[in-house]
């Protein structure tokens, strides 16, 4: 049922927002006929235009949108541009029907309690916009590592400490560039894993820079080398079978319903990976994939979607890797509980879980998609360490 939930609350979100965008114009519409009644016209075009250029924003942000051979750069600023403005603007403009609606003016007979209160107001009025701003300029480029312990109930002494660094949702866009993905690269680099996994979504849509992707996955350095699978932007662009094909010119194998066998000592660590597991599919998850388990190994599953681990742990996957929720990417915390749009279609939305003796661990990734913002789920390298449970 997740993804129903999902799309719900995905759709309940945009009807908000082009709600917020259409009393935004009337209201500004408004107020220019009372101030400026010779410009009510212009102003009336020009809220006209707006709304029109958020409206086709939002509707750009759909991935079947994705599929059609438009110009990734131009609607990738489109798109963005539209989300950030209609995401704050939305925002804003709650905050002033509910400014309205408890009476926050005061009498005129105080004016200087009126004048705290309308500066207040305007305070919180203005907050969605700094808000979404910093997550824009600061956080969605503000890498940081996780490191965390694994534990595996019954880990063969050769593999103790054995150090996986996990990358994820890269998204290499116009809102994450080459230059920005190679500083993550570096960083992974420093870290010396034995091991670096790629969970999928290098792109967002067709004619994003997969080539300088790709070469910027090839710099990655691990002892034993570098293993992906694909995510649901690689199907979204239709750039598969490129992606595979190119990648293993370059000598990583993205594996797709594959498995590759590793030996740290004496000790055999089994790597498989499948293509997206489609949630509307969901009876489908995994089907033939227990197929890929090597009795006497460590097996590991790269799966882009998380929501697969209950099938994941009940094959006897000993350690699932995902991404593709990113951690919410606007994620608030409220009463103890993270609020984001990703809980609507999975409870594995960021972090380390666990059932019987298996594990899956969510990484927030890399990029962005949709609003090329973070809030309170900042990009992630994750290093993770294997350990005796």
């Amino acid at each position: 049922m997740g993804i129903y939930f999902g799309h719900g609350a995905e759709i309940v979100a945009v009807l908000l927002m082009v709600a917020a965008q259409v009393q935004i114009a009337k209201h500004a519409v408004s107020y220019a006929g009372r101030r400026w009644p010779a410009a009510q016209a212009c102003v009336r075009a020009a809220a006209g235009l707006v709304a029109a250029g958020v409206l086709t924003g939002l509707v750009l942000s759909f991935p079947e949108v994705s599929r059609l051979p438009l110009n990734a750069r131009l609607f990738g600023y489109w798109r963005g541009g539209a989300l950030l403005w209609a995401f704050s603007s939305t925002g804003a403009w709650i905050v002033y029907r509910l400014l309205r609606l408890v009476r926050w003016r005061t009498s005129p007979i105080d004016p200087a309690r009126r004048s705290l209160l309308r500066a207040a107001g305007a305070a919180a009025i203005t907050a969605p916009f700094a808000l979404i701003g910093f997550g824009a300029l600061v956080e969605r480029t503000a890498f940081r590592i996780r490191e965390i312990d694994i534990p595996i109930p019954d880990l063969h002494p050769d593999l103790e400490g054995l150090r996986l660094a996990q990358i994820s949702d890269i998204h290499l866009s116009p809102f994450l560039t080459e230059q920005e993905f190679a500083r993550v690269v570096d960083a992974a680099n420093e870290l010396r894993p034995n091991l670096t996994l790629v969970t999928g979504d290098l792109i967002s849509v067709r004619g994003d820079p997969l080539d300088a992707c790709l070469r910027q996955i090839a710099r990655l350095r691990a002892g034993a080398g570098v293993i992906g699978c694909l995510g649901n932007h690689e199907i979204y662009a239709g750039t598969e079978v490129y992606t595979t094909a190119q990648a293993a010119l370059l000598g990583i194998p993205f594996l797709r319903m594959q498995a590759r066998q590793l030996r740290f000592g004496r000790a055999t660590v089994n790597i498989a990976g499948v293509d997206h597991q489609k949630m509307n599919r969901k009876s489908h998850y995994l089907r033939g994939a227990e197929r890929l388990i090597a009795p006497g190994s460590l097996n590991f599953l790269l799966s882009h979607n998380p929501d697969v681990f209950p099938v994941a742990a009940q094959q006897g996957w000993h350690l699932t890797l995902a991404g593709h929720t990113h951690g919410g990417q606007v994620n608030f915390e409220i009463l103890s509980q993270d609020l984001n749009i990703a809980r609507f279609y999975t409870p594995y939305v960021y972090g380390l879980y666990r059932s019987g003796r298996s594990s899956i661990y969510v990484t927030r990734g890399i990029g962005t998609i949709g609003m090329p913002a973070r809030l309170g789920a900042p990009p992630e390298i994750a290093l993770l360490r294997l350990r005796k449970a």
